[in-house]
């Protein structure tokens, strides 16, 4: 089970004069303060309405923008807070939740009054997670009170354990992948920075040079195990970026990182109670994004270098399309921009589920919009922002993979990792499709899996599948002593898509692959704890909502009983897909360019060609 965390600081009810202050305090003379005190770990516990949360999110980044989003911008016109939405948004959601937790706690509700921080402690940090990927940045409780107003004359801008993260290593390999304007001229430019974008895009790339369509993949992974693997196609051009550019760090000229309003300016925004100064929010941006934290998260230089180099590709390369499959995040909205000043269309192709929740910002950019199933069309037209969008019902080509899975060698595999080959072990298994939360989420969801699975009927197994991203070390804490029921760890090569056909069910919260378990008919437990959010299968009657233990238990009894049919309607809300997704996205792409990316008709339900197209109904274009 997990350790016992502790606090290391603490806020305490105190005085200036007749004025109450909340002063924050190391957590051991807290304990010895009899006035009204809390520590700053059964704060952040303290439950907070998500609704609101979203809410004041939005509240606090419209004002933002408005204060200072165009203080900055890239040589071609894309301003800080466009490109570097999601991060920003990442860290002002975690503000925010502080600020409602401190509001949900009685004593400062009943006496509310200024903070005063804690002297030298960074004012923005890391918070736990499993991720390898991802920096999981978060405003400290000195960030809360500076944010505020109280003055932070010792205070570093980040922690000592940000400030001992450096930036990803310079490949040596990627050094001098600068752009020829010798390079050979292609039709598409693919950007890929993951190993599922690279999943997602190199179907399309492949299915486009069988048809005598040339194209370049542009890899910008910074994490070696995310980098694109070589194309077997010799149509397709795999082009890495360079490591200098994805790397640079520095300041961002004209964000002030030192001037500060005259008090009584009137640039703050109010959440509930709390009055939020914008100035001390544009510092705190602005710190984030000095350092470069890899592709993912990139610095303000980061992106300017990536933009002078991507302008020197399409002009070398002059293409008529850029595909995407994520044009919402740093990258792929500076790719969307630097294509429409090319007077290049941009295709994004669906990445992972969406639902309100689970997108960090809700705004697609490019002007053909690739959706997987019917329910994201709603999303995908109240979030798009090109003014000719189109909507295209076309599933998602990661998942065309999913007609060749061996179910029987999966099904060994399995076996195989619980001990079960002999006729002895579990006679059920579920996989767990995991996902990088923080540690003690993932213990929280580990107790409801394994509980459920000790109550169910039959004897059942559990191989937990880890996410690409996710450190293997972090499942040695979820492993319970005893062995029952008995629990393996799937090969992070071979991750949740290598074991899933051969489950008898499977287990998810947030993760795409509960999607391709109910394409290959595979029962899904749909984990909704308090504060998870999940990509809402269950409520489209193609996942089982278990929400404790017992509802596991429960919805395993039924997949006992094989009482777990999925209709086909529900599969195409959630993923309208036949297994050709990939070629139907490579002839939306051929129909736009031989139009001149003039509109589609609004009310063809089917993709043009003859032979390629799937039948009526099977694929869908809206505006």
């Amino acid at each position: 089970m997990s350790t016992v965390k502790r606090s290391a600081l603490g806020l305490a009810r105190t005085f200036v004069g007749e004025q109450i202050v909340w002063a924050l305090v190391g957590e051991a003379p807290l304990r010895h303060i009899t006035a009204a005190h809390i520590t700053t770990l059964d704060l952040e516990a303290l439950p907070v309405d998500r609704t609101e949360v979203d809410r004041y999110v939005t509240k606090v980044m419209s004002a933002l923008e408005a204060y200072s989003s165009r203080l900055a911008e890239t040589q071609g016109g894309a301003s800080w807070l466009y490109v570097q939405h999601v991060p920003i948004r990442r860290l002002i959601t975690q503000l925010v939740r502080k600020l409602l937790a401190l509001s949900a706690w009685p004593e400062f509700a009943a006496t509310p009054g200024p903070l005063t921080l804690a002297p030298y402690e960074g004012l923005l940090g890391l918070r736990e997670c499993s991720s390898r990927e991802y920096r999981a940045y978060t405003v400290t409780w000195s960030g809360v009170a500076y944010a505020l107003g109280a003055q932070a004359p010792h205070n570093p801008a980040r922690s000592a354990r940000l400030r001992k993260l450096t930036a990803p290593h310079l490949d040596s390999r990627r050094v001098d992948a600068s752009t020829s304007s010798a390079m050979a001229t292609a039709e598409v430019v693919a950007l890929s920075w993951s190993s599922r974008h690279a999943q997602t895009l190199l179907p399309v790339l492949e299915q486009l040079a069988g048809e005598g369509r040339s194209s370049v993949l542009v890899d910008l992974a910074t994490d070696p195990v995310e980098r694109c693997p070589a194309p077997a196609n010799g149509s397709v051009t795999l082009r890495p970026a360079p490591s200098a550019a994805l790397t640079a760090s520095g300041t961002v000229p004209g964000l002030r990182p030192d001037a500060e309003e005259p008090t009584g300016v009137d640039s703050t925004v109010q959440v509930g109670v709390h009055t939020v100064r914008l100035d001390r929010l544009e510092r705190l941006a602005a710190a984030l994004l000095e350092e470069s934290g890899g592709c993912t998260q990139p610095s303000w230089q980061a992106v300017a270098r990536v933009e002078e180099w991507l302008d020197e590709l399409l002009d070398a390369v002059r293409p008529h399309t850029v595909l995407l499959s994520n044009d919402i995040s740093p990258l792929g909205a500076l790719a969307a921009h630097v294509a429409e000043r090319h007077g290049v269309t941009t295709v994004n192709v669906q990445h992972g589920a969406w639902t309100p929740e689970s997108v960090a910002w809700p705004a697609l950019h490019s002007r053909h919009i690739v959706v997987m199933g019917d329910r994201d069309v709603a999303a995908a037209q109240a979030w798009a922002r090109h003014p000719g969008a189109e909507i295209h019902v076309l599933g998602q080509p990661r998942f065309d993979a999913l007609a060749d899975l061996g179910r029987e060698a999966q099904r060994r595999y399995l076996q195989k990792l619980l001990g079960a080959c002999n006729g002895h072990g579990p006679e059920r298994i579920a996989v767990w499709a995991c996902q990088p939360f923080s540690p003690e989420r993932l213990q929280a969801q580990a107790d409801i899996i394994l509980d459920g699975l000790m109550n169910a009927r039959g004897c059942w197994g559990l191989v937990i599948a880890p996410h690409p991203v996710q450190e293997g070390h972090v499942f040695d804490r979820l492993l319970r002593e005893g062995g029952e029921p008995p629990v393996a760890v799937a090969d992070p090569r071979v991750g949740a898509r290598g074991c899933l056909a051969g489950a008898d069910a499977v287990v998810s919260v947030s993760s795409t692959c509960g999607i391709e378990a109910v394409l290959l008919d595979v029962p899904v437990v749909e984990l909704e704890r308090p504060g998870d959010r999940t990509l809402g299968l269950a409520e489209h009657a193609a996942a089982h909502r278990c929400r404790t233990a017992s509802d596991v238990t429960d919805a395993l009894d039924l997949v006992s009983r094989g009482s777990t049919q999925v209709p086909r309607e529900a599969r195409d809300a959630v993923c309208r897909w036949r297994g050709r997704s990939a070629a139907d996205v490579a002839q939306l792409i051929m129909r736009q360019a031989e139009a001149g990316n003039s509109h589609t008709d609004p009310t063809d339900h089917q993709p043009e060609g003859a032979d390629s197209s799937p039948p009526r109904g099977e694929g869908a274009t809206v505006r």
